[in-house]
């Protein structure tokens, strides 16, 4: 069963930042609020797949400064400002391994393993653990990796998973589905 999100908001805080990002239109300089609001996790989301401090920061930087100059066409969806934030980030980083070839991190701790097992067939999650990890790291492509990476490593919702990939709920729910059908193929 996958545990609620921590990336969650109430409809009080959605409405509360609602209030700062609509400050932030009017005046560029209430757009520090939210850049201290998220920097840490936007960061922590790019090093987690570079694995490189420097472009870390060099990378972060570039996605507060598109959301900076794009706030105007920000659109409240219902999710958290930080899925608008997240889809940026991921733009960013695609143009970075597409572009620069930055090597590509993966990084893999066994509850998220045990969790993709649990999904896939809980009677059998020891002697899958380390195939899982193979096959997640060595045979799934980059928009795959992804999916499996927000719904199992950062716990996200379908729904948080269409806003930052720009795609719909259903269609979140369809890929990553696919991807288990895939990971399950795999450890027969």
């Amino acid at each position: 069963m996958i545990e609620a999100s921590k990336y969650h908001l109430t409809k009080t805080d959605l409405a509360d930042e609602q209030g700062l990002i609509d400050a932030a239109k009017k005046n560029p300089k209430d757009f520090a609020v939210l850049y201290e609001a998220y920097y840490e996790q936007i960061f922590r989301y790019i090093y987690q797949r570079l694995d490189n401090k420097e472009p870390a920061f060099d990378a972060t930087q570039q996605v507060f400064l598109k959301a900076l100059d794009n706030l105007h066409k920000y659109e409240n969806r219902g999710v958290p400002f930080a899925s608008w934030l997240y889809r940026i980030a991921f733009s960013e980083l695609n143009n970075l391994f597409r572009q620069q070839k930055a090597q590509r991190t993966v990084n893999i701790d066994s509850v998220s393993v045990y969790s993709i097992i649990g999904e896939i067939e809980e009677s059998k999650i020891d002697q899958f653990h380390d195939k899982i990890v193979s096959i997640i790291s060595e045979q799934l492509e980059e928009d795959q990796l992804q999916l499996i990476e927000m719904r199992f490593f950062e716990k996200r919702s379908f729904k948080e998973m269409a806003e930052i990939l720009d795609i719909t709920e259903n269609n979140a729910k369809v890929k990553t589905y696919r991807v288990l059908d895939i990971l399950k193929k795999s450890l027969k």
